[in-house]
């Protein structure tokens, strides 16, 4: 069902601008080891925790991630969604997989979010077992109905972590504000000449993108808890239509409507009316009134100059996810402003 909270429709802007469509599969663009490639000892444990081999392995296609991710299915039928990463040569993996656990652990019920069953390290490998969501990545362009479900759930979690819950707090998660000044806000980097430019549209005002990413920081200061990753490829859509958000290693203190944003840029791409989508949503209640923009400022500058980093270890698509996801923030926000 979708929460009250949330009840206008997704449709077309009035003005369609042109569907832009990814160049990035989103559910086939991890660079992940096969079952049969992880070491015995922990193809062992992860059988004992099943009550017999896998009959069913299915790999997760989504991510920007080399660790193992699959649905693995039990002798009984019973599906548990299984990470794991190697403890020396993926600590980094290892880390966010641990803190992920402690997260989804401590989330307030009844949210639309995976849930841990269990963990084990065996064979100089760490393994955390989520709830299987019996779900797909949405497709792009956005079905009007997906992208409702979608904001309809984060409705449900914005809600729930409006007031941050002292199970979290205690696991002193970081504050956007920090995460902004310290690795998101780059227009002001580029303008100093600290940074290279990324190929930027001649209309496009560096300025300006400036002056916008700036007031993140400060913006950021106020609201609840954020799942400060919220993309199209971390949300699942089930069987019955309902949307699923997953991937929560990077829970921080700042506010719904940064998330709302980073959500809606393919909505945009979509041709859907992500404008209003933003308006009307309970997220973006009490935000400043140009925080839309900031924030489109702020992941374009972000991704843009991510993308031009060079080749990453991570996934083969990661920078052509980054480069065309700033390219559609920045599309975006120059729709609102007016700059093309």
């Amino acid at each position: 069902m979708l929460p009250a909270a949330y009840d206008t429709p997704v449709g077309q802007h009035g003005d369609v601008p042109p569907i832009a469509l990814p160049p990035v599969p989103y559910d086939a663009t991890a660079v992940r080891p096969a079952w049969a490639e992880l070491p015995a000892g922990l193809r062992e444990a992860l059988t004992a925790r099943l009550g017999g081999p896998p009959v069913a392995v299915r790999p997760a296609g989504a991510g920007f991630t080399r660790g193992f991710a699959a649905v693995l299915t039990g002798p009984d039928g019973g599906g548990v969604f299984v990470k794991a990463a190697a403890l020396a040569e993926q600590r980094h993996l290892v880390d966010w997989y641990a803190h992920e656990a402690a997260i989804l652990a401590r989330l307030p019920a009844g949210l639309p979010v995976p849930r841990p069953r269990w963990a084990l390290t065996e064979a100089g490998w760490y393994a955390l077992a989520l709830d299987a969501i019996d779900g797909r990545t949405p497709r792009l362009p956005w079905d009007p109905a997906e992208l409702h479900a979608a904001l309809a759930a984060y409705a449900e979690v914005a809600a729930a972590l409006a007031e941050p819950p002292p199970d979290l707090v205690a696991l002193g998660l970081p504050r956007l504000t920090d995460l902004a000044r310290d690795d998101i806000l780059w227009w002001g980097e580029v303008a100093a000449g600290r940074e290279p430019t990324p190929d930027l549209p001649a209309w496009a005002p560096l300025g300006e993108l400036v002056a916008l990413e700036s007031r993140l920081p400060g913006y950021a200061e106020h609201g609840g808890l954020a799942h400060c990753d919220l993309r199209v490829d971390n949300v699942l859509i089930d069987p019955a239509g309902r949307a699923w958000i997953c991937d929560w290693n990077w829970l921080c203190h700042g506010p719904g409507w940064f998330d709302l944003a980073g959500l809606l840029v393919t909505a945009y791409a979509s041709g859907l009316d992500a404008d209003l989508a933003f308006a009307t949503h309970p997220a973006s209640a009490g935000a400043p009134a140009d925080a839309l923009d900031v924030t489109l400022a702020a992941l374009s500058g972000y991704l843009l100059t991510s993308a031009a980093a060079g080749p990453s270890t991570a996934s083969p698509h990661i920078r052509t996810h980054q480069r065309w996801s700033g390219e559609q923030a920045l599309g975006w926000l120059a729709a609102r402003r007016g700059w093309a």
